[in-house]
């Protein structure tokens, strides 16, 4: 790791097979917690490039359990994180609106590790319980829509990795590469980047597969659409700047959309959305991020239609129901 870091103090960037081999190495065990920190925290001091953040993600898909989910058409609602905003689940509440929506939906998640209350520590919480069987798995699609893949238990390899981000309380190119490693695969995806030079690597990366994709990026910094101002949308064939406003949503204050910071507070939000007894922003900024989901699975449905499918998920129940099918309640 000595060479590995002065080549990379020395202002040179790896190759994609040498960021490959690198984790590999890392995931075998090879390296101790001091110079993990020290890689990692490399990519802090600057941008990742590119071919590094492909090894990464090749070395990641490599290591992981897959899961054949082909038989359904799924998508994956998961954002880097790493934005600091420090908001309430909005990516995993707006996978169970979609879910509701009457959408196959394969959920990338982890606990958190430079929020208070990341996606998986919000599921454990409310009683759902991780599984990595892929009958199990498929079975949770059969019967609730959505089913949610715990990202350590599909990528066991990364146990030295995971202390240490934690450790760390800090964003690394881990969180870029959550939204790049579901073990599924699925071939729809919308995801949330925080910052808009990753949204241009996402698009590079999502435009060599075949995948059906949807980036979003809120202008003040958020890896949602998050209706404190204008957002960006990048997908295969389209790429423009929207102001909510236009789109019928009230412009909300950052303050309207944090989380409790501990987990119980966390939790009573996201049961409060999918009740229908949230504020009229958790509600909106959900039902917007939803409506965008929907046109990433479904291209003949129209913004309109949509964000129509979004809100009768939340407001008849749906949503709910397929949360409490999830956890068995």
């Amino acid at each position: 790791m000595k060479e590995i870091l002065s080549y990379l103090f020395g202002y040179h960037q790896l190759s994609s097979s040498q960021a490959e081999d690198i984790l590999m190495e890392i995931a075998d065990g090879k390296f101790n917690e001091s110079e993990i920190a020290s890689f990692l925290t490399v990519f802090n001091m600057r941008h990742i490039s590119i071919d590094e953040l492909d090894g990464f993600r090749n070395a990641l898909l490599k290591l992981c359990i897959p899961v054949d989910l082909s038989e359904y058409n799924t998508i994956d609602l998961c954002g880097t994180g790493g934005d600091g905003k420090d908001t309430f689940n909005i990516s995993t509440l707006t996978a169970f609106v979609v879910a509701g929506a009457g959408y196959h939906v394969a959920k990338h998640g982890n606990y958190g590790a430079s929020s208070s209350c990341g996606s998986s520590n919000v599921m454990e919480f409310l009683g759902y319980q991780f599984k990595s069987q892929e009958s199990e798995i498929k079975n949770e699609l059969d019967r609730c829509g959505i089913t949610f893949l715990h990202a350590p238990l599909f990528n066991p390899a990364m146990k030295h990795v995971a202390p240490v981000r934690k450790a760390l309380g800090l964003k690394t190119f881990f969180n870029m590469l959550g939204p790049l490693v579901n073990p599924a695969q699925p071939h729809n995806q919308m995801v949330g980047v925080f910052n808009l030079e990753l949204a241009r690597m996402y698009q590079y990366l999502f435009q060599r597969s075949d995948k059906n994709f949807t980036i979003v990026h809120t202008l003040e910094g958020y890896d949602e659409i998050s209706l404190t101002g204008p957002f960006k949308i990048i997908g295969p064939h389209k790429e423009q700047i929207i102001d909510p406003v236009k789109l019928g949503f009230s412009r909300r204050n950052p303050s309207e959309l944090a989380s409790s910071g501990d987990i119980q507070g966390t939790a009573k939000i996201f049961l409060d959305v999918l009740s229908n007894s949230a504020t009229p922003a958790q509600k909106e900024v959900v039902i917007c991020n939803a409506t965008f989901a929907i046109q990433t699975i479904n291209k003949k449905c129209s913004f309109e239609e949509a964000l129509a499918q979004a809100t009768e998920s939340i407001e008849s129940g749906k949503a709910l129901k397929v949360f409490k099918k999830l956890i068995n309640k």
